[in-house]
C-alpha cells in the first residue's frame, strides 16, 4: 500500500507580504485553500503543516487540522532549502512509528490548485513506480529564447544573441517550475543532502493562471482579481 504524506510548509515571518501564509484570500486564509483541495482530494494518509508559530498551528486547527510537532527554528529562517524541512517532517513521523512512501509538498499560498490537479499528478507520479518526482510546472508565455538580461544602466542584453528573428512556431516550448507542489519518494527525501538535485523530474503541466508566484502585494492582488473571476464564478 502506497501511504501518502502531504506537507504544507507555512513559517512565520514573511517579510514582502506580512502574515502570508495566513492572510485573507477571498474570504478565507490562503493556506486552508490547499488544506481544504488536499483534504478533499482524499489522496494522502496524513497532512501535515510545517511551522514554527503556535498561531498558525492553531490556526489550522481550528478546522480540524491537528499539528503533531513544529518545525525547530533553524529550520524556518529564510535561508533554509526545503528538502531538509521535509526530511525533518518524515524523521519525525519515523520517530513516532509512522512511515510513507510519498511525500507530496504543497505549497501553502497555491489558492488555484484543485483537487484535479492534485489527482493527476498523483496518477502520474505513481505511472512511473515512484522513480521520478513529479513537479507542477507552467509554460513560460513566450520562448526562453527570447529573452534579454537588463543592466543596471537599462541596456538590454540577449541572453541568446540572434534568436530573436527565430518564429515562436520554430522553437520548442519551455517549462518552469511553478512553485505550487511537488510529489517524490520518501527515499529521495532521505536520501537528499543540501537543497538536492533538480534532475529525474516528471512535470506536471498546470494552466498559466494557476502559476503565479505571489510574492509581492502585486502578485497577491493579481493571483486575487484571477481566483475571483474562475473559481468564484463557478461556485
Amino acid at each position: 500500500m502506497n501511504k501518502r504524506l502531504a506537507v504544507i510548509p507555512a513559517r512565520s515571518g514573511s517579510k514582502r507580504i506580512p502574515n502570508k501564509n495566513t492572510r485573507n484570500f477571498c474570504g478565507k486564509p490562503i493556506i486552508f485553500h490547499i488544506i481544504q483541495a488536499a483534504a478533499t482530494s482524499g489522496l494522502f494518509d496524513k497532512i501535515h503543516v510545517s511551522t514554527d508559530s503556535h498561531e498558525i498551528a492553531e490556526l489550522v486547527g481550528s478546522i480540524g487540522l491537528n499539528v503533531d510537532f513544529l518545525r525547530p527554528p533553524q529550520l524556518a529562517d529564510d535561508h533554509t532549502p526545503i528538502m531538509p524541512v521535509l526530511k525533518y517532517v518524515l524523521e519525525e513521523y519515523l520517530k513516532q512509528g509512522s512511515a510513507f512512501d510519498t511525500v507530496a509538498l504543497l505549497m501553502a499560498c497555491a489558492p488555484m490548485i484543485t483537487v484535479d490537479d492534485l489527482h493527476g499528478a498523483a496518477a502520474l507520479f505513481d505511472s512511473g513506480h515512484g522513480k521520478q518526482a513529479v513537479l507542477g510546472v507552467a509554460e513560460y508565455p513566450c520562448p526562453v529564447e527570447w529573452a534579454f538580461r537588463r543592466e543596471s544602466n537599462g541596456v538590454m542584453v540577449p541572453m541568446q544573441p540572434g534568436m530573436f528573428s527565430v518564429r515562436s512556431q520554430d522553437l520548442s516550448p519551455a517549462y518552469y517550475d511553478a512553485g505550487q507542489f511537488c510529489f517524490m519518494s520518501s527515499q529521495r527525501v532521505l536520501s537528499t543532502s543540501g537543497s538536492g538535485s533538480d534532475e529525474d523530474f516528471l512535470g506536471y503541466p498546470i494552466k498559466r493562471h494557476q502559476a503565479i508566484d505571489i510574492d509581492t502585494m502585486d502578485d497577491w492582488q493579481f493571483a486575487e482579481l484571477v481566483f475571483s473571476s474562475i473559481y468564484q464564478s463557478l461556485g
